[in-house]
């Protein structure tokens, strides 16, 4: 198989991942994909000599693949500062504080915790685009990989920052009011994942009465049964306990979505709203918002309220900071809980973002467990069919034929999207209307005609 075209399929909307010690997450892999990074470096980007910062957040396998990333990169001539565990945004935190030439991060984010990835970022701490991604692909197969080998003084040199997580919740800690903080009950979950010290450093110096669920740094246990991608627990506890909400990250802390009082799910669309009313109120919104075309319409019409216009992009928070630059918007994010706000950083920074939002809630006087009702949110079904041969589903006439005719049938009174996932072997389906009663209809047409589209593949 062509290394170039395989490697393609796996560089989704959010770096490399698969299963740890499997297809392109083995060390050998991952120290391939660190020489390549470092050649796009010094080739594309005029980094004669290197310096890439390297974070990961605490899985098992996280240890072994960041050695290989290392071993890759300073083989390759780069330095490399290592952080160990830390938040994917403190990594960018400490690219732009330490002038770096980029940045890695071992991750799998939300996934399971048999998974794994690597990411990287460029030298303001975003992730790479698309075609950056694409030329550290080409380094991968090219006989230059193998061939570059410095010797001596040219082999690059590794240091170590255990603190570097103190260095980024330092500057969190001194962007908000803390006093906005002290009247709240705050139950804050960390996923198991990379945020637990930053984020108990963080919420316990901001003078609210606060807990924490989700803090065993197991190596196994990232993201399950706790995070953004299981709520319930955090849900059940905000509203028995008495808390006046919830806060939740994802394995790597890229990701927020908070819970109110009542244990409802305050999701991505919900905190952009309020988010672009407080930045607009002191003119750092800039042009708008950038949200994706899997957020609701009602944010579209709670903003135009407002005068504040939208732009939709492909789901990816790194295509919502691209669609930002384009329209000088200086707000975006994504209905999962990924927010970019352009007045503090230039990527998704889920410890970052609650705190802004709680900050926002109280300079507007929001009712936070009103939030939602106040929304008026279109009702949305979502349908995620697992699937290997994605792409080549997606690209059957057959399918979009069925596609169309619903879009039809919705024109004017809601929508439907169909995508394939960026990160996982699934196809998402998105149906969004008005009524609740076009929704199970329409998502069940699409679902039939994507398994029929399968079983023929």
């Amino acid at each position: 198989m062509d290394k170039r075209h395989s490697i393609r399929c796996l560089f989704g909307t959010d770096g490399v991942r698969d299963v740890a010690n499997r297809g392109f997450m083995t060390p050998e892999m991952v120290l391939r994909l660190g020489r390549a990074y470092v050649l796009y470096l010094i080739e594309k980007r005029g980094n004669s000599k290197p310096t890439i910062v390297v974070g990961r957040d605490p899985r098992h396998s996280g240890k072994m693949l960041e050695s290989a990333l290392i071993a890759g990169m300073v083989s390759a001539g780069a330095n490399v500062m290592t952080l160990g565990v830390i938040p994917t945004p403190g990594v960018s935190y400490m690219v732009r504080k330490l002038r770096a030439s980029g940045g890695a991060v071992v991750s799998a984010s939300h996934n399971p915790p048999e998974y794994n990835g690597v990411k990287f970022l460029d030298e303001e701490g975003s992730k790479l685009l698309d075609e950056s991604e694409g030329e550290v692909e080409e380094y991968i197969g090219d006989s230059l990989n193998d061939d570059w080998r410095p010797t001596g003084a040219s082999i690059g040199k590794i240091e170590e920052n255990s603190d570097g997580w103190k260095e980024y919740a330092e500057w969190l800690k001194g962007l908000f009011d803390r006093s906005v903080f002290d009247k709240w009950k705050i139950l804050v979950d960390c996923a198991n994942g990379a945020v637990v010290a930053p984020a108990m450093e963080v919420f316990s110096s901001m003078g609210c009465e606060v807990d924490f669920l989700g803090v065993r740094q197991d190596g196994l246990s990232i993201n399950e049964r706790s995070g953004v991608m299981h709520l319930n627990n955090l849900a059940k506890q905000v509203s028995e306990d008495k808390y006046d909400f919830g806060i939740a990250f994802d394995g790597d802390a890229d990701r927020t979505l908070i819970v109110d009082s009542k244990g409802r799910v305050i999701d991505g669309d919900v905190m952009l709203w309020v988010l672009a009313r407080w930045l607009k109120s002191s003119n750092d919104l800039g042009a708008g918002v950038v949200a994706t075309v899997m957020s609701n319409m009602a944010l579209e019409e709670q903003l135009q309220k407002e005068g504040i216009a939208v732009f939709r992009c492909k789901v990816g928070d790194r295509y919502v900071l691209e669609t930002m630059d384009k329209y000088n918007a200086f707000l975006g994010g994504e209905q999962s809980g990924h927010v970019i706000l352009k007045k503090f950083t230039s990527t998704g920074d889920g410890l970052l973002s609650s705190l802004a939002f709680v900050t926002a809630c109280c300079y507007l006087n929001e009712d936070l467990s009103t939030l939602i009702d106040r929304f008026h949110r279109y009702p949305q079904l979502l349908k995620n069919v697992p699937l290997d041969k994605k792409e080549k589903v997606m690209g059957d006439p057959e399918l979009w034929s069925v596609i169309r005719e619903i879009e039809e049938e919705m024109r004017g009174v809601g929508r439907i999207l169909v995508r394939p996932s960026g990160t996982e072997p699934l196809i998402r389906v998105l149906v969004e209307a008005k009524e609740d009663s076009m929704l199970e209809l329409s998502a069940k047409k699409v679902v039939d005609a994507i398994i029929r589209t399968a079983t023929k593949a």
